[in-house]
């Protein structure tokens, strides 16, 4: 075999007890190893020498001064302590010192300092950014206005069990001027230690806020008149329930981009919408009329009222003024019976000659007719004068 030794050695290569590699030299190149005599050992003085050799080279001056390496370590060391002890905070940024991963304070924009890492370690989150978040939407990365529809979140039941694909955008931010004492952490501590998924937290948040005010509402309202009505409430109820989170996130604002009826029955709602608005028209002409009927007929019932109230009014005073009349009458006749009822009787007979024409028969003429037409006075003195104006 070719591991035999046929001359008592180990190895392959011959010569007494002179064993090679099994390769047929030595590990250091030539054949002597372990034993061997003839072999040479690595030389480490001449390595050292080549690298003192090649050292001279790069500083002719044969080595760096020591006033240099002190000034090289100090600016070093300064470099190493000042972000060491040191941090900056930038103007749209907050500073969140941790000692020992515990929240200890919160630090404005600007330098400041702290312990070295790992006894303090500082996050600086961004809290002047406005962020923002499509819900049943989503915007095309490219640009240029392109949305494409996700109805498994647009699409939500309204009150009356209808059916409306509803697209809003929520816009966020982080809530950093806020401190609570009970818990000693502050708006930006609550943002960054309370929440894992800020992101999918506030978009799942206003997904079950925006359900939950559709299903209250009608979709006429929401499609019309209540969509800035739904947005104050949406921003709400995200609120309330962020807070009650303590997320450390602040809703600005709740836009609803899209508001309409699934595109399969869109057609079918117009045709209802306008059979709706034909109702209305119509019921605002027949509202039109009465306003105009009514008025009239009140303002006549009113007339005829006021009518026979004076009527009344006046046949009762008519009442009373007879009735005081006859008894002044009776109080006269009492006194004086035969005067007083001559007294009526010529009064009576005035009332009744005094609109028709009069005739006196004298029966006691002796050649006349004995007719003798009876004039007033006052047509006596026309007649007179008319008689002398024809003379």
């Amino acid at each position: 075999m070719p591991w035999n030794n046929q001359n008592g050695g180990g190895w392959k290569s011959g010569g007494g007890g002179g064993g090679g590699g099994p390769w047929g030299q030595g590990p250091w190149g030539q054949g002597g190893g372990g034993g061997q005599q003839g072999g040479q050992q690595p030389d480490l003085e001449e390595i050292l020498k080549r690298s003192q050799d090649r050292m001279k080279q790069v500083m002719p001056s044969g080595g760096m001064p020591g006033p240099v390496i002190l000034l090289l370590f100090a600016i070093a060391a300064a470099v190493v302590g000042f972000y060491a002890f040191f941090f900056t905070v930038k103007p749209d940024e907050l500073g969140v010192v941790l000692r020992f991963g515990k929240f200890e304070r919160q630090e404005p924009p600007g330098l400041h300092t702290r312990w070295p890492y790992p006894i303090e370690e500082v996050l600086k989150p961004t809290v002047t950014r406005e962020n923002r978040i499509e819900v049943g939407m989503l915007s095309s990365s490219t640009g240029g206005g392109l949305t494409r529809d996700v109805p498994q979140e647009s699409l939500m039941l309204t009150g009356d069990e209808n059916i409306v694909d509803v697209d809003f955008v929520v816009v966020w931010r982080i809530q950093s001027e806020e401190y609570d004492e009970k818990r000693k952490q502050a708006g930006v501590a609550k943002f960054l230690f309370n929440i894992q998924n800020p992101v999918s937290t506030v978009k799942e948040v206003a997904e079950s806020a925006m359900r939950e005010v559709v299903g209250k509402s009608d979709i006429q309202q929401i499609l019309t008149v209540d969509r800035q009505k739904t947005e104050l409430e949406v921003r709400d109820l995200m609120q309330q329930t962020l807070d009650s989170y303590d997320a450390g996130i602040r809703i600005v604002r709740v836009q609803m981009q899209k508001v309409d009826p699934p595109s399969k029955v869109i057609d079918a709602f117009r045709d209802v919408q306008a059979a709706k608005a034909d109702q209305e028209r119509l019921q605002n002409v027949a509202r039109g009329y009465a306003n105009k009927v009514v008025p009239e007929a009140r303002g006549d019932a009113e007339r005829i009222l006021q009518k026979a109230e004076a009527y009344k009014e006046q046949t009762v005073q008519e009442a009373i003024g007879q009735a005081s009349r006859f008894d002044q009458v009776y109080e006269e006749y009492a006194k004086a019976p035969e005067v007083t009822r001559k007294r009526m009787f010529l009064e009576t007979m005035e009332r009744v000659f005094k609109g028709t024409d009069k005739i006196i028969l004298d029966s006691s003429g002796g050649g006349g007719s004995g007719v003798v037409p009876y004039l007033p006075h006052d047509q006596l003195q026309k007649r007179s004068s008319t008689d002398a104006g024809g003379r």
